[in-house]
């Protein structure tokens, strides 16, 4: 008799342990996109905290989903995910901080809305925004697909809210 207990309880376990796997499987937090969380000094940190609370809650039409790890130094809109993360270290290409671009041809600097850009892409239609000319560096990367222009033009108020012009350290 016990082994028919034993037996029975190893077929009821197995189908639920398979539905919980199958349910963690396709949970939300699967969908999150991911981020390198920047780590920049104490004032900076300050400009991203403050850029975190004036972010817009859409972006391109897209409703903000905050990448994985959660951060007040990252933010994210859709799937696949536009992606802001504040506090990022100079561009290479970005030669003269008090300038968007160096001498690269590949970069290409401008502005939007009083926010100026260094833009470089990155290979499968990802385009990599860096702000220029701001105290803290605010760089926003967009996927293949989405109007870039949009995007930047969605992120300029909040930027230049939160993000005074200067040279970021």
């Amino acid at each position: 008799m016990d082994f028919f207990r034993h037996r029975r309880a190893s077929f009821i376990g197995s189908p639920a342990l398979v539905l919980l796997i199958a349910a963690t499987g396709c949970s939300p937090a699967d969908d999150n996109a991911s981020a390198a969380v920047p780590s920049p000094g104490t004032r900076a940190t300050k400009l991203c905290q403050n850029l975190d609370k004036s972010l817009p809650r859409k972006v391109d039409g897209l409703d903000r989903e905050d990448p994985e790890p959660r951060s007040a130094l990252t933010a994210g809109w859709g799937s696949p995910a536009i992606i802001l993360r504040c506090g990022v270290s100079r561009p290479a290409k970005m030669v003269d901080p008090k300038v968007a671009v160096g001498s690269d041809p590949d970069a290409i600097g401008g502005g939007v809305n009083g926010v100026g850009w260094l833009m470089e892409e990155q290979g499968d239609g990802v385009t990599r925004f860096t702000s220029a000319r701001r105290s803290v560096y605010v760089e926003v990367t967009v996927p293949s697909g989405r109007d870039t222009s949009s995007v930047l033009v969605d992120l300029a108020g909040a930027i230049k809210k939160a993000v005074p012009v200067g040279i970021a350290d």
